[in-house]
């Protein structure tokens, strides 16, 4: 398993959210939450321009194993889906910090994406949670 990026925060759900802009983040699934589903063939991600509530299942991941929900980390409106998976969802697999993200979500206050950044875990803190 590939150390945990840093730079990250992270959901007890296997999420991590990469802070893009000042009201701008990335989400994907970590490398423990991919390496437990097994091989990845087919994502199903939401529509670019809807809302997420935070919490609420937002995207599925199909693997050979299982159907797993991916929940949005935070309320936002949904600005850009990977549309890479729809043709290669092994990407999650192979990149799941990289080129198999799944979603981008817009917060409209910068002041309140940090403060729901704050709320997630950090690098160690997940290692907790997967028992690292």
């Amino acid at each position: 398993m590939t150390a945990l990026p840093e730079d990250l925060r992270y959901t007890e759900e296997h999420e991590w959210v990469r802070k893009l802009g000042p009201t701008r983040v990335r989400v994907g699934i970590t490398d423990y939450a991919q390496s437990q589903l097994g091989d990845v063939v087919f994502v199903q991600l939401p529509g670019v321009d809807s809302d997420a509530a935070a919490g609420e299942s937002i995207a599925e991941v199909e693997s050979t194993k299982s159907v797993s929900d991916i929940y949005a980390p935070l309320a936002a409106k949904v600005v850009a889906v990977n549309e890479l998976l729809d043709s290669e969802p092994e990407t999650l697999n192979s990149d799941p910090y990289g080129d198999g993200w799944l979603f981008e979500l817009e917060v409209a206050d910068a002041a309140a994406l940090d403060a729901e950044l704050e709320k997630l875990l950090d690098a160690a803190g997940y290692q907790g949670v997967i028992g690292g």
